[in-house]
């Protein structure tokens, strides 16, 4: 019964490795025609597209953000402003269709008026997926840099390019 156990956990160990995953992308930024309806938040969405170990792939994010700048250490300065990401979730497509759905953990934006640009960072929990991810667990962190393309008649920015990537585990 030993030596049974030992190759049951032996085998199981195997499926469950963690795999390091680097991605890369591009794609656009901006107001989501979903609304989460966080409290003193808006809705954003990001349509990403990038290459990976795990195969090319597209990133949908929908997320909603607080509506004013919060306190930072980090992101300080007369142009700078802080937003923090208070809930969201995502999905992965890969080549041959398997899905790799995401749950947002944190994020935060830094967002420097000045340079009109914008720093981002996200923290998603893998909560499965289909075909190859059926079972996928793990962390990914997106970090992106969004820069304006359009603004709306108010010269408010509303439409955004971003670039960046994903690093983590896939188990």
């Amino acid at each position: 019964a030993t030596v049974a156990l030992m190759l049951n956990l032996g085998v199981a160990s195997i499926y469950a490795q963690q795999k390091p995953v680097t991605m890369t992308f591009s794609g656009t930024t901006g107001a989501s025609a979903i609304n989460l309806q966080q409290p003193n938040t808006t809705t954003g969405e990001d349509n990403l597209a990038g290459n990976s170990a795990l195969g090319q792939f597209t990133f949908r994010n929908i997320s909603a953000e607080t509506t004013i700048p919060q306190q930072s250490s980090t992101c300080s300065g007369p142009t700078k402003l802080y937003f923090v990401r208070v809930a969201g979730a995502g999905v992965f497509r890969f080549q041959g269709g398997s899905l790799l759905k995401v749950n947002l953990t944190q994020g935060e934006d830094c967002v420097d008026l000045a340079a009109q640009v914008a720093h981002c960072t996200m923290t998603f929990q893998i909560t499965g997926g289909t075909g190859r991810f059926k079972d996928a667990s793990g962390t990914l962190t997106l970090t992106e840099t969004v820069q304006p393309v359009l603004a709306d008649a108010s010269n408010n920015p509303v439409f955004f390019a971003s670039t960046g990537g994903v690093t983590g585990t896939v188990s």
